[in-house]
């Protein structure tokens, strides 16, 4: 399906990519959850998160990590007189990859179980959250000054269904790394 562009096709694409993810980590084996990440022999692989990612737990705490950005970002520019970025002040777009590290190093000691509930949990949030708006709140340019040129509906897209893509991508990149072994 395209990206989504309205907020029916947003609750529905982040539902449904949440639940396909789901699907995919229910379904893995004992040695494909158990076995580290190595993407090392892939050079197309070349983005620092194929690296930075060990595990399934540290996939869904970075999709937690990011659910509690888009969380912090409404709260804190709800009352219409914020403007507050959506990332956190010591880091920007091009500075962004040392925050996933950070967070990454923040949930060493997180349990996979503990990963799942806390990814659950989040998920619920943002779409709760998300509903919340119109589609013309969501999908309209411009319509929230805190969200600059774009539309708070990208916002939600990219922290739900186009990250759970990902995800899956990694996920499925392992799974195939753990059959040729």
């Amino acid at each position: 399906m395209p990206r989504p562009t309205t907020k029916n096709d947003l609750m529905i694409v982040a539902k449904e990519s949440y639940e396909k993810l789901n699907l995919l980590i229910s379904k893995m084996t004992s040695e494909e959850l158990n076995t580290p990440f190595d993407f090392s022999k892939d050079k197309n692989k070349k983005e620092a998160h194929w690296n930075r990612d060990k595990n399934v737990r540290d996939v869904l705490i970075h999709l937690y990590e990011w659910h509690q950005l888009m969380l912090k970002f409404i709260e804190n520019n709800a009352d219409g007189k914020s403007n507050i970025l959506f990332l956190p002040p010591e880091y920007s777009w091009k500075t962004y990859g040392a925050m996933n590290v950070m967070f990454w190093n923040r949930h060493q000691n997180t349990s996979l179980e503990r990963a799942k509930a806390m990814f659950a949990e989040s998920h619920e949030k943002v779409l709760a959250l998300a509903d919340k708006y119109s589609n013309e709140e969501l999908f309209t340019k411009k319509y929230f000054s805190w969200t600059g040129t774009t539309d708070l509906g990208s916002y939600f897209v990219s922290t739900t269904s186009s990250h759970y893509d990902w995800a899956m991508k990694k996920l499925k990149a392992h799974q195939k790394n753990c059959k040729k072994k």
